[in-house]
């Protein structure tokens, strides 16, 4: 298998800008449907994807570099691998070694897998949370191309984009404002 070439790059020109931005705060929107400490596989494709799409601007692509893309690894991914490892060394084993090894071995590996459950999904894979903060880090790369005046925007498309932008800010930042409470209340 061979990697595909890189996408060619596109210029990120007014209307590119303000479709970018437009559609930013019905996606911010989406991701607060999703619970925030779950890792949700469809949307960790469909940010990778995005991330990839907004990569190929040209004015973008130089400040979100660093950001890296989702990785969709779900726990139940994890402990079914390690189920399936757990029953063929159940399989495998007996007579191979010792039947106080195989003890030792099948009943570590079984605690293993319960300790899988503990271990928080962020560890494993992107969770929803985690996502927005990326989406908020475009944000506001975005708003930075837009106050720098580097759009030669109207005063009215200015404001228009400048309006989306800070909605989806603000929606960003009050999920994952969210996420960090605790569940029963703030703190007194």
């Amino acid at each position: 298998m061979r990697p595909k070439p890189p996408a060619a790059p596109l210029s990120l020109d007014r209307k590119a800008f303000y479709d970018l931005a437009a559609s930013l705060p019905a996606y911010a929107a989406d991701l607060a449907n999703h619970d925030q400490h779950r890792v949700n596989l469809k949307e960790c494709h469909r940010f990778n994807a995005w991330l990839a799409h907004v990569r190929r601007y040209d004015r973008i692509a130089p400040k979100v570099t660093t950001l890296r893309a989702a990785r969709p690894v779900a726990r139940w991914q994890i402990v079914t691998l390690m189920v399936v490892t757990w029953v063929l060394m159940a399989l495998l084993l007996p007579g191979r070694v010792s039947q106080q090894m195989y003890t030792i071995v099948i009943g570590s590996w079984l605690l293993t897998i319960v300790a899988a459950f503990f271990i928080p999904e962020s560890v494993y894979g992107t969770t929803t949370e985690l996502i927005e903060g990326k989406v908020l880090r475009v944000v506001d790369v975005l708003l930075e191309i837009l106050n720098s005046g580097a759009m030669d925007f109207s005063e009215a498309a200015f404001f228009r984009t400048r309006e989306n932008l800070l909605q989806a800010r603000a929606e960003l930042r009050l999920q994952i404002d969210l996420a960090h409470r605790p569940p029963n209340g703030p703190i007194l």
